[in-house]
């Protein structure tokens, strides 16, 4: 899959198309992911004695045919290539600059997870 969580993306078929959102979550096996503010579902939960009754937003996972991931150099929706210099790993590169679509990871990022 070309799309990774934390990605920026637009969305470019079905009922949200034009929207742009962070990537939360990808689920790989069944090639779809989650887009903050996009796709929001609503969900009843029934009262019981102890809480009362509420309706939960929750984003649902979009299919990725339907997403385009947004370069962070040249901030156009893009399709993804692939770059493999010798002895190093293979990261994904924007086709219209052909710059390096992989944000660099600090030390703060890891300690949130």
């Amino acid at each position: 899959m070309k799309i990774k969580a934390n990605d920026n993306v637009l969305v470019i078929a079905g009922k949200y198309k034009g929207k742009t959102g962070k990537v939360l979550r990808t689920y790989v096996n069944r090639n779809k992911v989650v887009v903050e503010k996009v796709n929001i579902r609503t969900r009843h939960v029934r009262k019981t004695s102890t809480r009362a009754g509420e309706r939960i937003k929750t984003e649902a996972p979009l299919d990725v045919s339907n997403l385009m991931v947004i370069c962070p150099n040249c901030k156009k929706a893009v399709r993804v290539a692939y770059s493999i210099p010798e002895n190093k790993k293979k990261y994904r590169v924007c086709k219209k600059c052909n710059e390096s679509l992989e944000q660099a990871i600090t030390k703060a990022d890891k300690k949130k997870k």
